[in-house]
């Protein structure tokens, strides 16, 4: 091994700077280009609409998720008392079962 400090990476590309008030795109998106991959990313602005259409398709998931899981909590209480009342049958049968054996 050599003791010579290493040296910085250069960037492999420059980034793009815009500066502020001007506007990349006149639509108001910014495309971000991955120089490695030929995938692009289009970030845009969401409209208010758009933002109550997330909003409301965000509750309707938790609200769908909350109804099944209170669902299968309400589909155990009677499996529960079940198995709590044959428990306590068993036990008061027992002794009556044993003195014949």
């Amino acid at each position: 091994m050599t003791d010579q400090p290493r040296q910085p990476e250069r960037p492999r590309f420059e980034p793009e700077i815009i500066p502020p008030g001007e506007s990349h795109d006149p639509r108001g998106t910014r495309v971000f280009i991955d120089q490695t991959t030929t995938e692009q990313i289009f970030v845009g602005r969401i409209s208010p609409l758009q933002m109550f259409m997330l909003a409301v398709g965000i509750g309707a998931v938790i609200a769908v998720v909350l109804v099944l899981l209170v669902g299968a909590f309400l589909l155990w209480i009677p499996i529960v008392g079940l198995l709590i009342a044959a428990g306590l049958v068993a036990g008061l049968l027992r002794p009556l079962l044993s003195r014949r054996g």
